[in-house]
């Protein structure tokens, strides 16, 4: 329970009148609305008219060649020159599989990956870690088919491989927390996915190009599409890059042809946009999206430092290649923690008294629950509506541990 004096109390007009409840805001989920702005202002350059009679067959209208028998190489080439732009991934001698978000390109990885590799599965299968604070949806996406093959193993730090084949997932910059992350298991049987979402110079320096043998990336993060549902993967492997292809085949025959072209037409719009190729009143993307994270995380640490009651992770300053100067990171999530000594949970302490859907720390396997994670990639007055209610708890009142 959190005591009523634990919050400031607004000046009262009329003592006589009934306070309103608040109304509920969700920032639960990285929903990327704060974008829509600027694909407003983008106009015809970032739309696509699509006829009825197009894109009926379900193969796609040019392949190039590609192993990926659904992908359409007006997609592939365009994921192609905007890591080329940013330079976030090596794509040369890579093969690119498309998929319906990068959570089915994760469930495809771990598909290809235990299916490449000669462990006895009659007796145990293959775990699947990741390090904790791990991104919340990785166990449940994990066990989800109840495969016999793999299974979901928890913590990177806490596990014992003892030689035997894992499958350890690297999500880098790290949700929720915003750290850059690397391996942590390191054993000889060990097969790695790179979750590469966040990897895009709106949230974290772009440092150099990254060169894994899976690496995952999704138009809802990157440029903010998340209704498309369409994702890729850079894979180094032929055969791992067929086995993904097979997996999506079979469980939903390759990926839409309409999504891909939309996808296509954004990422050639946003491109453009970072060389300078007028995009109407739009301006760069990446800068747009700089600017606002750097702004709200700004905006955030200074509530933070003035209440006491909560605290933000700090990240390192360094050499983003892509802007060409020296920053630090502004990741789409805050990973919130509530320094209130008589707060064990803090994920009631803002549901509850705050009325805010956040995600508490044990969803991402944490023991301590002091912790939630924060959206803020969602709309500006549902931010602004976050900084006054956190402003509301005041640590006045109680011992704030240092």
């Amino acid at each position: 329970m959190c005591p009523a004096n634990m919050f400031s109390t607004e000046k009262k007009e009329d003592s006589t009148k009934k306070q309103q409840p608040l109304e509920t805001i969700n920032l639960d989920q990285g929903d990327p609305t704060m974008f829509v702005e600027y694909w407003k202002k983008a106009g015809e350059k970032s739309s696509i008219v699509i006829n009825a009679w197009q894109n009926l067959s379900y193969f796609p209208n040019d392949n190039g060649g590609n192993i990926c028998w659904f992908l359409e190489k007006e997609f592939s080439d365009e994921v192609t020159k905007l890591h080329e732009l940013v330079g976030n991934a090596v794509t040369k001698d890579r093969y690119i599989v498309v998929g319906t978000g990068s959570t089915q390109l994760y469930q495809a990885s771990l598909f290809a990956l235990v299916n490449d590799n000669d462990h006895d599965y009659s007796s145990k299968p293959m775990d699947v870690v990741s390090a904790v604070p791990f991104y919340s949806s990785y166990p449940a996406v994990t066990d989800f088919l109840k495969s016999g093959l793999y299974k979901w193993g928890g913590d990177a730090y806490k596990f014992d491989h003892k030689n035997e084949p894992y499958i350890e997932v690297v999500c880098s910059p790290n949700n929720p927390d915003g750290h850059t992350m690397g391996p942590v298991v390191n054993g000889n049987g060990g097969k790695l996915i790179y979750d590469l979402a966040y990897y895009w110079p709106q949230y974290t320096p772009i440092t150099k190009p990254a060169d894994h043998d899976i690496m995952l990336f999704t138009v809802s993060k990157s440029t903010g599409h998340a209704g498309t549902r369409v994702g890729w993967a850079i894979v180094k492997d032929e055969k791992i890059a067929r086995k993904m292809t097979k997996f999506i085949e079979l469980s939903t025959i390759g990926v839409s042809k309409d999504s891909q072209y939309r996808a296509a037409t954004i990422m050639r719009a946003v491109t453009e946009s970072g060389q300078s190729i007028s995009l109407q009143l739009a301006g760069n993307f990446f800068e747009f999206g700089k600017n606002i994270m750097v702004d709200r995380w700004e905006r955030l640490r200074k509530v933070a430092s003035e209440n006491g009651a909560f605290s933000l992770p700090k990240y390192p300053k360094q050499y983003c290649n892509y802007f060409g100067e020296i920053k630090e990171a502004h990741p789409g999530f805050a990973w919130l923690k509530c320094n209130l000594e008589n707060v064990e949970d803090c994920e009631s302490l803002v549901k509850g008294n705050l009325k805010i859907l956040v995600r508490g720390g044990k969803n991402f396997g944490m023991d301590n629950s002091k912790y939630v994670r924060v959206s803020l990639l969602d709309l500006e007055d549902k931010f602004q509506i976050l900084l006054e209610r956190l402003s509301t708890v005041s640590s006045s009142s109680t011992k704030v541990k240092a």
